[in-house]
C-alpha cells in the first residue's frame, strides 16, 4: 500500500505492506487525514514520544472505513464510517484500538467572540467581553509567551489546560497570579497515557459531547483539502501559517 514514510532523505510516498489488525485493533480503510503540528515535527527528523525517525509512516489522525477486525476487537463493525487517531495515518490503510475511535464528520464551525492571541490587547478584549472576570476554561495550545497572559485572562477558581507549546516549553509564569485566582492548571498528553487511559476519554468524549457534534452544534473549520500524491504541499501550507482550522489529506 502507499503511505507518506519518513526516510534517509526525509518524506516521502512509499510502497509498505498493509497492516494486520490483531487484539483489539480495527483495521481503517483511510480516505481523509488532518494533520498536526507534530507531524510537521516528525517529517523534519523529530520524534513525537516514541514514535519517529527513519522509517516512520508518518500522521496521527485520520477518518475513513472499518476493513477489518482483530479478534478482540468490538464496538464497531466492517463498513462503518469512523474516524480517530493513533500513529501511521498517513496511508491507505492504518490500524487502531478499537477504544480511540468515532463516528461522524466535521465540516463547519461557529464562534460568539474571536480573539487574536498575537495582538498585544487580546487579554483586555477576553476581560471586557466577560465583564472584568474572566473566562471559565482556558484551551492552551500555545504555551510561551502567552502563559502569563492566559492567567491574567482566566477567572478566579477557572482552569487553564496545557495541550500544546507551539509557541514554546519555556516562559515567565506568574506565580502570584496563579495563586490569587486559584487557577487549577492542567498537564496534557496522550504520550504519557496507557491504551486503557486512552479508551476512558473517548468514551467520556461520546457521552459528554458527541451529540452535540452529531447534531452539528459543535463543528470544526477545514482550511484546505489536499490529495495524497500533494501530501508535501500540505505541510508547506501548514509551515506557512495561514491556514484555519483543519488541512485535510484524502485518498
Amino acid at each position: 500500500m502507499k503511505a507518506y514514510v519518513y526516510g534517509p532523505n526525509g518524506p516521502a510516498i512509499t510502497e509498505v505492506e498493509k497492516p494486520v489488525a490483531k487484539g483489539t485493533q480495527v483495521l481503517v480503510k483511510v480516505r481523509a487525514c488532518g494533520l498536526n503540528r507534530a507531524d510537521l515535527g516528525m517529517t523534519k527528523g523529530h520524534v513525537h514520544g516514541a514514535a519517529g525517525g527513519v522509517g516512520t509512516v508518518l500522521g496521527m489522525e485520520w477518518a475513513g472505513e472499518v476493513a477489518d477486525l482483530g479478534p478482540n476487537a468490538s464496538g464497531v463493525k466492517v463498513g462503518d464510517r469512523i474516524m480517530g487517531s493513533g500513529g501511521a495515518a498517513f496511508a491507505e490503510y492504518a490500524l487502531a484500538d478499537h477504544g480511540r475511535l468515532f463516528r461522524n464528520r466535521l465540516k463547519e464551525f461557529g464562534a460568539d467572540l474571536a480573539v487574536d492571541s498575537s495582538d498585544p490587547g487580546w487579554v483586555d478584549q477576553v476581560l471586557k467581553a466577560t465583564n472584568g472576570e474572566g473566562v471559565d476554561l482556558i484551551v492552551d495550545q500555545i504555551s510561551g509567551k502567552v502563559a502569563s497572559q492566559n492567567l491574567a485572562a482566566t477567572r478566579v477558581k477557572g482552569r487553564i489546560v496545557n495541550v500544546g507549546r507551539l509557541g514554546g516549553t519555556r516562559a515567565e509564569f506568574n506565580f502570584d497570579l496563579h495563586a490569587a485566582r486559584r487557577i487549577s492548571y492542567i498537564g496534557v498528553t496522550f504520550r504519557t497515557r496507557t491504551i486503557e487511559e486512552i479508551r476512558e476519554i473517548f468514551d467520556a468524549v461520546r457521552k459528554d459531547i458527541w451529540g452535540a457534534v452529531e447534531a452539528r452544534k459543535l463543528q470544526l473549520p477545514i482550511d484546505r483539502v489536499f490529495a495524497f500524491a500533494d501530501i508535501g504541499k500540505a505541510f508547506e501550507h501548514m509551515e506557512a501559517n495561514r491556514h484555519l482550522g483543519k488541512i485535510v489529506v484524502t485518498l
